[in-house]
């Protein structure tokens, strides 16, 4: 069982109430845990990664025990601790930066 946290505006698309588990057929992967997502609540289909690509959308980031894999491979292999459903797998939207407002006026 693998477990994904969403951040909360695709919580809300998805109708989930917290981290959702999921059942991951084979090794679990970036490819294989988005695919099984994506299974699950079709309505994320196109969120988190471009349909016809299938990279993954600008301001999406993917996180696991503390380490960021958002430039990893798709079909490498996760860390052990997510596949066993110890530490969950996050999928976290980036926040672009800009022209503070510090200082202005």
């Amino acid at each position: 069982m693998i477990r994904v946290v969403l951040p909360a505006h695709l919580r809300i698309l998805a109708r989930a109430a917290g981290e959702v588990q999921l059942d991951v057929a084979g090794q679990a992967t970036q490819r294989s845990v988005l695919d099984a997502l994506e299974d699950c609540y079709p309505m994320l289909r196109g969120t988190i990664r471009d349909q016809v690509t299938g990279q993954r959308r600008p301001f999406v980031r993917f996180f696991a025990c503390e380490e960021d894999l958002s430039h990893e491979a798709p079909d490498v292999p996760l860390p052990a601790a997510v596949a066993s459903g110890a530490e969950p797998f996050l999928i976290v939207g980036a926040i672009a930066g800009g022209r503070g407002l510090v200082g202005a006026g």
